[in-house]
């Protein structure tokens, strides 16, 4: 979960910066790679949850 956390808070942070900044573009895709990576960490995350428990 701290991960997570600190992934989307790194991508917020970057997107910021690239997004006011001119010339610095690649590090609002930067941020938003960080936070497609933030979102594909949490799914495969939740996927492996659900799959350890057990069934009634």
């Amino acid at each position: 979960m701290a991960l997570l956390l600190l992934l989307v808070l790194v991508a917020v942070v970057l997107g910021l910066i690239g997004a006011v900044a001119e010339g610095l573009g690649y590090l609002l895709i930067t941020g938003i790679v960080v936070l497609v990576a933030a979102m594909a960490v949490t799914a495969v995350s939740w996927s492996q949850r659900s799959r350890h428990r057990p069934s009634r």
